[in-house]
């Protein structure tokens, strides 16, 4: 009796151990699909952020924006307007459109400042249809002060074609300002300068059926073989058929796919809004009158040496007074200069290595590690360029 409530007990202990380690598999195992879904989710994310809408990094052929100009009067200005005597084309515009109104200013003794001659321009939006309104941007032309308060009267805006595709005309908005006083000027802004918002109303439209094309050519913005052949993979990945055709690195036409009964607006807005990994050139773009470096992670080196020194010389000119002694009848007091002359040859830089196939931190920790600041990398990369060293383009803007 005693040995089978032993054995009882005993086995009934082994089911509470084996059921122990049960429990915990299973919390284990859960823990473990939590954090491979959390994984999952953060490469997904990772991978949704380095990749670009289409509409993002292509253009459509034919869907652009144009460029308009005019030449116009802004009047009801407080004295900042344009000197009629020495801006000649400021005073022979008001004289024409005086006498278009009906009013003879030929041959009269006009002097007023309140009239500026400017040049207005404006930007045509695609599909842009009569009656709808766009912004225009008013610059003066002549000596005037400052366009604030002015009104700009009707004026034409010409395309490249020499056709009126707009007309503008408001009050023009100024964001600054000029104050003179007789010993001190305050400006702030470009008091010259201003904008009318919606001041335009279109009065020509561009035709361009979209609609009814049966191909498009979509232009990337940064043409590359690479991107272009991922653009295409997708989009005919999407379609299911072949549809789309790389011409060159930067262009890439898409057809209509027979049996397709929408219009081809429809089948641009299916496909603009997939996503594509862009690849990047090895660039490296500087701004000599800024100083400002911006290179691209893909940017690599050859093994190369560099080494940077600066010979700084510093001249002081201090100038000291030489007087005769106390109460002495001769000598006169003379001013002696004394020069102190500096050399520093940038004897503590020291030859770097820079390893081959380093990445972008890698070369700018060891060019900083060198003390060299940005007018000096600029030097730098140029002559590691010429050596052959620098796997990438450079752009001096």
């Amino acid at each position: 009796m005693c040995r089978l409530l032993i054995d009882r007990t005993m086995t009934e202990k082994s089911h509470l151990v084996e059921k122990r380690p049960k429990g915990l598999m299973q919390q284990l195992a859960s823990v473990f699909v939590l954090l491979a879904v959390a994984g999952f989710m953060v490469l997904n994310a990772h991978q949704a952020q380095a990749q670009s809408r289409l509409k993002d990094i292509v253009d459509i052929e034919g869907v652009r924006d144009n460029m308009l100009i005019g030449y116009g009067l802004v009047v009801g200005l407080n004295g900042t307007g344009d000197s009629l005597t020495s801006s000649i084309f400021t005073r022979e515009s008001l004289v024409g459109m005086l006498e278009r109104l009906g009013v003879t200013a030929q041959g009269a003794g006009l002097s007023t400042k309140n009239v500026a001659a400017v040049m207005v321009t404006a930007t045509l939006p695609p599909f842009a249809r009569q009656g709808s309104r766009i912004d225009v941007a008013v610059s003066a032309l002549g000596d005037s002060k400052g366009l604030l308060g002015g009104t700009l009267l009707v004026t034409p805006l010409l395309g490249a074609d020499g056709e009126v595709y707009a007309v503008s005309q408001g009050t023009v908005t100024v964001g600054g300002f000029q104050a003179q006083g007789a010993a001190e000027t305050i400006l702030k802004g470009v008091p010259t300068s201003g904008r009318i918002a919606n001041g335009g109303i279109v009065e020509r439209e561009i035709n361009f059926e979209m609609s009814s094309l049966n191909s498009v050519r979509l232009a990337l913005r940064n043409p590359d073989l690479t991107t272009a052949s991922r653009i295409k993979k997708t989009v005919d990945a999407f379609v299911g058929v072949e549809v789309t055709t790389v011409l060159d690195p930067g262009t890439i036409e898409l057809q209509r796919p027979t049996g397709y009964n929408d219009s081809m607006i429809a089948l641009l807005t299916e496909i603009e809004l997939l996503r594509v990994q862009p690849d990047m050139i090895a660039n490296v773009v500087i701004d000599e009158q800024s100083g400002v470096i911006v290179m691209g992670e893909n940017v690599r080196i050859n093994p190369v040496a560099v080494a940077q020194g600066n010979l700084t010389i510093r001249i002081t000119e201090q100038a000291q007074v030489s007087q005769p002694q106390p109460f002495s009848n001769v000598g006169t007091t003379q001013v002696v200069p004394r020069t102190e002359i500096a050399i520093d040859e940038g004897a503590e830089n020291r030859l770097a290595i820079v390893d081959g196939g380093v990445t972008l931190q890698d070369l700018v920790n060891g060019l900083n590690a060198l003390g060299i600041g940005p007018r000096d990398l600029i030097t730098i990369l140029q002559a590691i360029k010429s050596a052959g060293a620098l796997n990438a383009d450079i752009r001096v803007m």
